[in-house]
């Protein structure tokens, strides 16, 4: 899909705030509200918007402490990969896992409450998957920048 200049903006708005109505983005956009209502179907239907969501404050909810986890498997075997990957969607703490070139294999974003409920995730949950050779933690001190926000 090609997406042109009215998507960019409509898509630019969407993320900023996905609750507008779409007589609000209409106004913003210079459409009327079926062409609005079609165009984010169609955005939609061709998967370019794959979902809406609520951020929520970390803080607010005791889970303010984030860490980043490299992991290094046994082995770079497809069986390996396979098995880690079907088992890391099962850990909640995970909110995002990459698959990473370089000298670790993934990359692991973990929310917890603090050092305590790490050291039990880590101890109880992550290092007694199979195949994992080695972990290394990173520990936020504090945040710069967090956006969900893709510029087009």
């Amino acid at each position: 899909m090609k997406l042109d200049t009215i998507d960019k903006k409509l898509i630019t708005l969407l993320q900023k705030d996905s609750k507008q109505t779409t007589k609000q983005l209409s106004l913003q956009l210079g459409l009327s509200v079926t062409a609005v209502y079609e165009r984010i179907k169609k955005l939609e239907k061709e998967k370019v918007i794959t979902q809406y969501v609520a951020l929520i404050n970390k803080n607010k909810v005791g889970k303010s402490f984030l860490v980043f986890c490299h992991i290094k498997l046994e082995k770079h075997t497809k069986e390996y990969i396979s098995v880690f990957e079907r088992e890391i969607e099962k850990l909640q703490e995970v909110t995002e896992c990459f698959h990473v070139s370089g000298d670790y294999d993934y990359i692991l974003k973990i929310y917890v409450k603090d050092m305590d409920e790490y050291r039990e995730f880590m101890v109880n949950k992550l290092t007694a998957l199979k195949h994992i050779g080695s972990t290394h933690s990173i520990f936020t001190i504090g945040e710069v920048k967090n956006s969900n926000t893709i510029v087009l």
